[in-house]
């Protein structure tokens, strides 16, 4: 058995529109200061205000959200009382938005409560709204919820099924003032989740098309977004691409380069979609030895080869590196400008976060602890995986 869940999408250059059908009193939308500063909620605030909402706006969310961010934006809302919560952003904002939703209509929860078998009832005091502004998080139709805990230097993996939007607002103009660099980090994110989800020990039938259609459109596209960031065709194929996998991992998984990429994000902070891009060729290559099938059907069906088995599995490998390149990303740890000395005295902590994070549950290979710690060397160096 499997289930699917995906919030009422609206896609495409007017799909903020659609936020003049939404009835209600009382909006608090929660996003980012950068967000705030580029003028990006006016569109947003200006429509919800046509259909006579009151509004408040918590933008205090941190790259990486941090878990008392989000207990302060639930005390917010307890005091503003909204029946709307929007995220506007790309995926902290949208997590905190889920977050600070379940923590608004249940109050004596602990954060850590937010986890897939609990019974949570929501919806009784306020539903949400999700709108990405960048193409690759697809934190918009996913339920799930990553924060940060400043004091461990940790990020958990948590989220419900209960919790995914009722309403995600997916407008392409919202994404076009994406920088370069950042356009190329979600980019490859959003290559990760279609890689991950299709190639994870959880994936259905369903999912797959949802992620071969993305990669697929990730590898044609992102190139352009990135030299560009004016190509609307090319913004809308990449918003479109993000939702996509989102909709395919988060009803799958992701696997084993999110729970390194996990670990190198909190304890180097390394932006979240180029520490997953980064970690992905080199875990396609460990699994490519003994359960290459998936990777190699992929590559097959993105036209990349015909090869199957290692070979296969090692050519999606090769081109995923090839399109970081091209697109100006870091190959290896040593090119993230980490130091030596800090990688080093952080490695077991990074095989620790790693090996306890939620997303390795799926690898199609399932590292021990020594293979963990020989796959971070082998990110750092930038040495194909051969063991």
């Amino acid at each position: 058995m499997w289930r699917f869940v995906s919030p009422r999408i609206s896609f495409g250059e007017d799909a903020l529109d659609t936020l003049r059908e939404v009835r209600g009193s009382r909006a608090l939308l929660v996003t980012d200061p950068g967000i705030a500063s580029l003028g990006l909620l006016d569109p947003v605030t200006e429509r919800l205000r046509d259909s006579g909402f009151t509004l408040e706006v918590f933008q205090d969310i941190e790259p990486n959200p941090e878990i008392p961010t989000v207990l302060k934006g639930a005390r917010v809302a307890q005091e503003f009382e909204p029946d709307w919560i929007v995220g506007v952003g790309g995926g902290s904002p949208l997590d905190a938005a889920k977050a600070i939703w379940v923590l608004y209509e249940h109050p004596e929860l602990a954060v850590t409560d937010i986890h897939p078998f609990a019974e949570l009832g929501l919806r009784h005091k306020a539903r949400l709204i999700t709108i990405p502004t960048t193409s690759g998080t697809g934190a918009d139709v996913t339920w799930a919820i990553v924060l940060t805990d400043p004091e461990e230097h940790r990020k958990f993996g948590l989220g419900n099924w209960e919790n995914v939007a009722d309403w995600a607002i997916v407008d392409p103009v919202m994404a076009a003032g994406m920088p370069k660099q950042l356009t190329a980090d979600t980019g490859l994110d959003a290559l990760v989740h279609a890689v991950e989800g299709y190639i994870c020990t959880w994936r259905t039938d369903m999912t797959d098309g949802l992620c071969a259609h993305a990669a697929a459109e990730v590898f044609e596209w992102l190139p352009r977004a990135v030299a560009d960031g004016t190509d609307m065709e090319a913004r809308t194929r990449m918003h479109h691409a993000a939702t996509s996998a989102g909709l395919g991992f988060g009803n799958a998984m992701a696997s084993l380069a999110h729970a390194m990429g996990h670990a190198l994000g909190s304890l180097f902070d390394l932006p979240h979609g180029r520490a997953v891009g980064l970690c992905l060729p080199y875990t396609i290559e460990f699994a490519a030895s003994q359960c290459p099938q998936r990777a190699a059907e992929l590559a097959a069906r993105i036209g990349l080869t015909s090869d199957a088995g290692e070979p296969g599995a090692r050519v999606l490998a090769q081109a995923i590196r090839n399109l970081a390149h091209e697109v100006g990303n870091p190959l290896s740890l040593k090119e993230t400008g980490i130091a030596e000395h800090a990688f080093n005295d952080a490695l077991e902590q990074l095989v620790e976060q790693a090996g306890n994070d939620t997303q390795i549950i799926t690898a199609a290979r399932s590292p021990s602890g020594d293979e963990l710690r020989a796959l971070f060397q082998s990110a750092w160096e930038g040495t194909s995986v051969a063991y």
